[in-house]
Order: C-alpha cells, then sequence, then structure tokens
C-alpha cells in the first residue's frame, strides 16, 4: 500500500481522451462530470480536437510517446481508482492503453468506444476498430456502447439492435469478446423511454429505464455518462475500502450515474448556447447538482 492510500485522500478518477473546446464532450466533459461526482480528475489528453455544437471539424492526434508520458506523469505520482478512455483514435494509441490496463495501472477500467461523432466524422482509424474489438474490450472491466458502436463492435455488417431482445443478444455477444460487463445505451431507439441494459460476465442482467427528454443538447451524453459511472466506481471503492469491483457495486454505480445523466439532460433541455441554433447540439447540464451563484 502507498503513502497516498495510507493517508486521507479524495477519490481519484483518470480520463483518457480528446479535447472538446466548446466544453460539451471529450476532457473538458469528463473533468465537469469528475468534479460533479466527488473526485479529483486526472486527464492524459489522446488528441486536439476543434469542434462545438455542430460537430467536428478537425482532429490533431497527439503523438503516442507523449500520451504515454502523461500517464507516466499521473500514474508513476497517484493512486487511480478508476478510468476511462474515449477517443483513442489509432490502432497504436488503442494498443498502448490496452498495455497500461494489463499491468493493472487504471483501476477499474471503463471503455466509452468513441468511433463517429454525432455529425457523422469519422474518430477511429479503421485498422483501429480491429484492435478495440480483439485487444481492448478483454481488458476492460466495462464498456458503454451506443446501439451502433455496439453493431459495428461485433462486425462491420452487423445490423443496429431495433428490439430490446436484440439489444440484450448483442450485450451477451459483446460480453462473450471478453469485458467484464457490457452497458449498451438505448438513446439512439427512435422512440418511447431510453431503455439501457448492463450485462455482466457472471449472467446477471439489469434493464434501467429512463423517460426520453425531448431536447436537442444531447453532445457529450456519451463521455458524460461514462465518466459519471467511472467516478461513481471509484468513490465506492474508495467508501468501501475495496479494490474489487462487485456486480452490486457496478449497479450502483450504474444506477447513480444515470440518474445523473438524467437530470443533467432535463436541466439543459431548453438551453440555446449556439448563435446558430438550427442543427446545433447543445451540452448537458454537468453542474445541475451544483448551487450556482
Amino acid at each position: 500500500m502507498t503513502g497516498a492510500d495510507q493517508t486521507t485522500r479524495p477519490p481519484i478518477a483518470l480520463s483518457i481522451a480528446g479535447t472538446d473546446p466548446s466544453g460539451g464532450a471529450g476532457i473538458h466533459a469528463d473533468l465537469k462530470t469528475f468534479t460533479a461526482r466527488g473526485v479529483l480528475g486526472t486527464t492524459a489528453i489522446t488528441a486536439l480536437v476543434a469542434q462545438n455544437t455542430h460537430g467536428v471539424s478537425r482532429v490533431y492526434g497527439i503523438d503516442d510517446d507523449f500520451v504515454s508520458d502523461q500517464l507516466d506523469s499521473v500514474l508513476n505520482d497517484m493512486p487511480v481508482d478508476a478510468t476511462k478512455s474515449g477517443l483513442l483514435g489509432s490502432r497504436s494509441l488503442v494498443e498502448l492503453v490496452v498495455a497500461r490496463a494489463a499491468e493493472n495501472q487504471l483501476g477499474f477500467y471503463t471503455v466509452d468506444p468513441v468511433m463517429v461523432a454525432t455529425s457523422g466524422h469519422r474518430l477511429l482509424e479503421v485498422d483501429a476498430v480491429a484492435a478495440v474489438r480483439d485487444h481492448l474490450l478483454p481488458v476492460s472491466d466495462l464498456i458503454t456502447p451506443n446501439l451502433p458502436e455496439a453493431a459495428l463492435l461485433l462486425g462491420d455488417d452487423v445490423p443496429v439492435a431495433q428490439t430490446p431482445q436484440e439489444m440484450l443478444d448483442q450485450a451477451r455477444q459483446l460480453v462473450d469478446r471478453g469485458p467484464r460487463a457490457v452497458l449498451l445505451k438505448g438513446g439512439h431507439a427512435l422512440e418511447g423511454d431510453v431503455a439501457d441494459v448492463l450485462v455482466t460476465a457472471e449472467g446477471a442482467v439489469t434493464e434501467f429505464t429512463h423517460p426520453r427528454v425531448a431536447t436537442s443538447n444531447t453532445h457529450g451524453t456519451g463521455c458524460t455518462l461514462s465518466a459519471a459511472i467511472t467516478a461513481e466506481v471509484a468513490v465506492l471503492k474508495r467508501a468501501r475500502a475495496v479494490d474489487d469491483v462487485s456486480s452490486d457495486l457496478l449497479h450502483e454505480a450504474v444506477d447513480n450515474a444515470l440518474n445523473y445523466l438524467a437530470r443533467a439532460l432535463k436541466s439543459a433541455a431548453n438551453w440555446q448556447v449556439s448563435f446558430d441554433p438550427k442543427g446545433a447540439h447543445g451540452p448537458v447540464d454537468h453542474q445541475v447538482d451544483i448551487v450556482r451563484r
């Protein structure tokens, strides 16, 4: 046990992801979510992304060796309770993170398999998809794909799930690829309540249902949810002084995170943050539980 573990410290979470200068997604959303959920947030930036509420215009990748140096700066200095990764744009970067996870340096590891931006801009190189399928999934504790991402993770020609049974089937197929758990998000369904299904390697299945919020302000919801789950796991691990994340602890973390996201979506439902609201997708309200002055 390190000195930092023997003394008083907050839960610590790490985000490995790209930037968002408009503040709704990526590292920016993750840090705000970490703060809102009560953890000390740390980061390793994988790409500088020029994006806003209308989409991505340019991605500038960070050299792998500098990403590695950023990870060393955090992991060699601080005990990280939980980590999430978002944008890992290249095969080599995926393999770098896989190596860190395999060495048990990341704590509980959540993978948000960022592949294509809402605007349609491809964020993952074609040859990196296979690395995610074959190498990243087996070292993850939880993956949080939306419906299109889940289909792509299963194969290039796999259709997107349309029914609750198809969602459950695809989540189980993804668990068979190696992650300890899969949270398949149903927000891309066209109508009705939002249903998300959590399947664990032990066979536990839980469906979480929330009323659909009528809003175009959905920019960064995937980043925010995966960061919230990661933060909740860090908080619960620290509070209960455990290293292993049980199915019950994960269930509680996911439930807390989904409820936080639902509040954040509802609070920002009527925001207009863009000069040109037509076609814009604004952020959620990461500060929903924080009193504004």
